[in-house]
């Protein structure tokens, strides 16, 4: 997908946000398409969740504009706004049944008992929650009770559906199932989703774009690939996924050039201190300080000749938890290709 093939869902021109002597969002320029499963990550502090509450209009711009669908919307109230909102805490009314709280913004809309009931049943199948129309919010799951809130927003049939950690309050098994449940959701309804989260995994698995703030700006703007394979600052190397930083003398060594770059952790090959590297391949010499068995996989802190620290992370297909745990104080050799160092512009 690209904005030139699509229509523009979203514009931010401009958008600047204070509070006293602190800018939580510094002139943000953002244009988002019609359809995009859009992605703002970052700590917490980082502005993405200001920019969220800025395009539902629960905050006003201190300077530039909000555009949906190319109209001007930076003045109108939240109500005024093709848009709704998915809350971390769902905020479900307790004594109404799932299908009474799905019907509730069409009730405030006065829409006629049977269109909403309809709507409200089909907005329930969307989620695939049709068997709990009765039920009460205590009665669900977190999961469920998480659907019933995204049902709630779909029933408006919104341009825009906005989601503040909605995933947030929820076990890590379930989590993932529902990244799964809910970008196969947003292609089913076609909408435009604006997803804000600090949790990379999340950002990479539903993402077709993702905008890393940090500071009240965007770091980098790209696709999830684009983003963990070639990160165009150190601060979205480290945060988006775990990545090793070479710099100074070190990669003067290592790499064979003076600047900046990052590979990284599963790229490295580690191996004997006395075995020869690829023809090509970057490589250095070092001793294991560390070892974390993590089940599938193997980590391992390795303490450079040339100075400085790699972590290497290694599938265990092969080694069992006592193999991985024996390399501590033993001399490697690591080695990756060429093209897996990325060099980083704005480290």
């Amino acid at each position: 997908m690209t904005l030139t093939e699509t229509r523009t869902a979203i514009s931010l021109r401009g958008l600047t946000k204070t509070f006293g002597d602190i800018t939580a969002v510094d002139g943000i320029d953002l244009e988002l398409a019609e359809g995009e499963f859009f992605s703002m990550l970052g700590p917490s502090g980082s502005g993405k969740t200001t920019v969220l509450r800025m395009v539902a209009g629960f905050e006003t711009p201190t300077s530039g504009q909000v555009l949906l669908g190319g109209v001007d919307v930076t003045a109108l109230p939240p109500y005024a706004r093709d848009v709704n909102t998915v809350f971390q805490d769902y905020a479900l009314f307790p004594h109404m049944s799932v299908l009474q709280n799905v019907e509730y913004g069409l009730r405030v809309k006065r829409v006629e008992r049977r269109e909403r009931r309809k709507r409200a049943i089909e907005a329930l199948e969307t989620v695939r929650l049709q068997g709990f129309a009765q039920r009460r919010p205590h009665q669900l799951s977190g999961g469920q009770r998480q659907r019933v809130a995204l049902a709630r927003a779909l029933v408006n049939r919104p341009k825009v559906l906005l989601l503040d950690e909605p995933l947030g309050a929820l076990d890590l098994k379930l989590r993932r199932e529902m990244q799964i449940e809910l970008k196969a959701m947003q292609r089913d309804v076609g909408i435009t989703f604006v997803f804000v989260t600090h949790d990379q995994e999340e950002a990479l698995t539903m993402s077709d774009r993702i905008a890393v703030f940090n500071g009240g700006r965007i770091e980098q703007l790209a696709t999830p690939a684009e983003l963990y394979e070639h990160p165009a600052t150190a601060f979205v190397a480290g945060f988006v996924g775990t990545s090793n930083l070479l710099e100074g003398a070190v990669a003067a060594e290592v790499i064979g050039a003076v600047g900046t770059y990052t590979v990284r952790p599963e790229k490295i090959r580690m191996s004997p201190a006395s075995a020869s590297a690829g023809a090509g391949d970057c490589t250095a010499t070092g001793v294991v300080r560390e070892v974390v068995y993590l089940g599938s996989a193997t980590q391992s802190v390795v303490d450079l000749d040339a100075g400085g620290t790699l972590l290497v992370l290694e599938q265990n297909t092969q080694d069992s938890a006592g193999d991985s745990l024996g390399r501590r104080g033993v001399a490697v050799r690591l080695s990756w290709r060429r093209e897996h160092t990325v060099v980083i512009g704005g480290a």
